[in-house]
């Protein structure tokens, strides 16, 4: 006869489902329901503490989740990956990706899923989804596939090929070691790898084709990427344009961009050719083709200030007003250069947008007029002097060029952390703390830029999932779960009692944590599988695989949590997407169990 819960556990369940049903109503933020998760958690057992412990425990308990290694891990990830975004260190394998979906946006990303998941049989699935996440923010930022999108089924992807090999993921090592404590043999890394490929292969259509459709679009379409700018690209001795013709090179020129008036021939040093585009294809023309959108000594002058002064470049786009002193004159003749240390990389003129045809001035530099756009580099405190000194109208969306002097070496630290932590050296938070603090001192990510880096969301997320994970075990909840599933299996077919184990310890993985899961349930099957008379390792495996299908909520899995904020996910994406992929899974997974023990 099973007893009933404690009241604890029971406490504990329903602040599980309230935490849930919050979640999926949306009318709160993830931020508010997770810090009402904690009060709740801390003012509870401070006047109800769990047996043998202090009121002062259960605030310990409760604010555990702000100190605890998992939410550090994930903010030197996050740091990282700032530090990958903000060095350009990942332009080339995103121009790769680039490439690929303009040829087919569904063959681009099923090339992607494929590498994840393949990645992330032999690499630990969460570094090989940190490299990732920046690949795709910046092809949303190119204008393909939005990464709202892509993110969930990369992450997805990268799960099920973490679930693949006893390596793929910290849960499948913890559950491969406690079953050898129990007595049974020790697996090999790809002992049930055919039984996930045989899943994946089912799910994989659904991955690829229905979730990203499920998905809604993130992207925010604001005014100035509408905006074409007139520029003049100039031709460097160490530019790709260098004695070759513009012909050569079509399918490396950015999206948005277009050339007037090529003369014949091989291109050479001097050459300025007239080009247009929008603010963000000139940034990328002026990167991809090594040319120059301004006189060369003037960047070098606002390159050379930066490395002394450790002051990011930064571009700007700047509104000419009635009092503007710029007004009829041209750019050579008003010394903006000379006097405020600034490039003038483009002009727009209110008439040129795109999708109309452009108007050109004929001949050479046009006269500056009132509404006109332009398109400023240099230090942003030399930006905004020379917007307060000629009457300029600083519009908002200033960005900063990416460091790329830096990227070589922060692609390194990176790379440095991934094979530390997955090779088994140090741990992953280790190796992400130590790659965190190499950003940080050879100057790939600022100190005082670290809060764009972070989410405020996903940390308060971490730390609310990480006390409840804590109340649901300290309580006795999973316990009392495990003895009603054991129980109720007595009655059902092997088959049955497999998916039955497998659907238990996923909704543990998803409420509580993949360890929870793992340590709570390896030992249940065990004994199942003893009482039932049936041979313990597809028990086992099914604990495995359920503890790793965590689809459903962001606070399954670390990796869910991390591309939150950059897809800009709500709680529902995740149910609404997870939990067909769970059944999908888990129907799929059982019936390999089945086939290949003969149960």
């Amino acid at each position: 006869m099973i007893g009933p819960p404690s009241y604890h556990a029971i406490a504990a369940m329903i602040i599980t489902i309230a935490m849930f049903v919050a979640f999926a109503r949306g009318r709160m933020s993830v931020e508010i329901i997770s810090l009402l998760t904690i009060a709740v958690i801390a003012v509870g057992l401070y006047f109800f503490p769990l047996p043998d412990t202090q009121p002062t425990d259960g605030l310990s308990l409760a604010f555990s989740g702000f100190g605890h290694y998992a939410l550090i891990t994930i903010c030197a990830l996050m740091i990282m990956g700032r530090g990958l975004v903000v060095t350009g260190a990942l332009e080339p394998a995103a121009r790769f990706l680039e490439r690929l979906f303009k040829i087919n946006l569904q063959l681009g990303l099923l090339f992607s899923l494929l590498v994840t998941f393949f990645l992330s049989m032999i690499v630990n699935n969460t570094p090989v989804l940190v490299l990732l996440i920046p690949i795709f923010v910046q092809l949303a930022l190119r204008g393909l596939l939005p990464a709202s999108k892509a993110l969930i089924p990369i992450n997805a992807a990268s799960l099920m090929g973490g679930l693949a090999t006893t390596i793929g993921t910290s849960t499948n090592i913890l559950v491969v070691s406690i079953a050898v404590d129990l007595g049974m043999p020790e697996m090999d890394v790809f002992h049930f790898t055919p039984i996930v490929l045989f899943a994946s292969l089912v799910a994989l259509p659904f991955v690829w084709i229905v979730m990203p459709r499920m998905l809604g679009d993130n992207r925010v379409e604001t005014v100035h990427a509408q905006r074409l700018f007139e520029t003049r690209l100039r031709v460097t001795e160490n530019s790709m344009l260098n004695g070759r013709e513009l012909s050569e090179l079509e399918t490396r020129l950015p999206t948005g961009i277009e050339f007037h008036d090529v003369p014949p021939g091989l291109l050479r040093p001097q050459h300025r050719l007239r080009m247009t585009g929008t603010h963000e294809a000139i940034e990328e023309a002026m990167a991809t083709l090594r040319g120059d959108a301004a006189p060369s000594w003037v960047l070098d002058r606002i390159r050379r200030r930066s490395s002394e002064t450790r002051t990011d470049i930064a571009v700007g786009e700047m509104i000419v007003t009635a009092d503007s002193r710029l007004i009829g004159r041209t750019l050579p003749s008003s010394g903006i250069a000379d006097l405020y240390g600034v490039a003038i990389i483009g002009t727009h003129r209110p008439e040129r947008l795109v999708g109309e045809k452009e108007k050109f001035s004929e001949g050479g530099d046009h006269r500056f007029a009132e509404g006109d756009v332009l398109l400023v580099m240099g230090l942003p405190d030399d930006m905004q002097h020379f917007a307060r000194a000629d009457s300029l109208l600083q519009l908002e969306g200033m960005r900063e060029l990416p460091r790329r002097s830096k990227a070589t070496l922060a692609a390194a630290i990176m790379g440095g952390s991934i094979a530390f932590a997955s090779f088994g050296l140090v741990p992953i938070a280790i190796a992400s703390l130590a790659g965190a603090i190499l950003m940080f001192v050879t100057g790939c990510v600022k100190f005082d830029r670290v809060g764009r880096g972070l989410s405020g969301s996903v940390i308060v997320l971490v730390a609310a999932s990480i006390a409840l994970g804590r109340i649901i075990l300290d309580s006795g909840a999973a316990d009392w779960i495990g003895t009603v599933l054991a129980a109720g299996l007595d009655y059902l077919s092997p088959a049955a009692a497999l998916a039955a184990i497998m659907l238990a310890m996923t909704f543990l993985t998803n409420f509580a944590s993949n360890a929870t899961a793992a340590t709570v349930g390896t030992p249940i099957a065990f004994a199942i599988a003893t009482k039932l008379g049936l041979p313990p390792e597809p028990l086992v495996l099914a604990v495995l695989f359920g503890s790793n299908l965590c689809y459903a909520t962001p606070i399954a899995y670390q990796t869910n949590m991390l591309i939150m904020a950059e897809g800009s996910y709500e709680f529902k994406d995740y149910v609404r997407t997870g939990v067909p992929l769970v059944l999908i899974m888990v129907t799929a997974l059982s019936l390999g169990l089945v086939v290949t023990y003969g149960l």
